[in-house]
């Protein structure tokens, strides 16, 4: 897992505890709302990840 992915782990968990501690009977609220976007960017760069092929031979 690369740095920029284990970052967005992070701030996804941290706002998605955020928003149960604060929010009780509220649907939507900010925090919910960066959980989200933090989740997605967390897929993504899981995903960009995988693309870059690393050949530890060094030629």
């Amino acid at each position: 897992m690369s740095k920029s992915a284990a970052g967005f782990f992070v701030l996804a968990l941290l706002s998605a505890i955020l928003h149960f501690a604060l929010a009780e009977n509220t649907a939507t609220t900010l925090p919910l709302v960066a959980c989200g976007l933090f989740s997605a960017l967390f897929v993504l760069a899981l995903i960009a990840g995988r693309r870059i092929k690393f050949d530890p031979v060094l030629r």
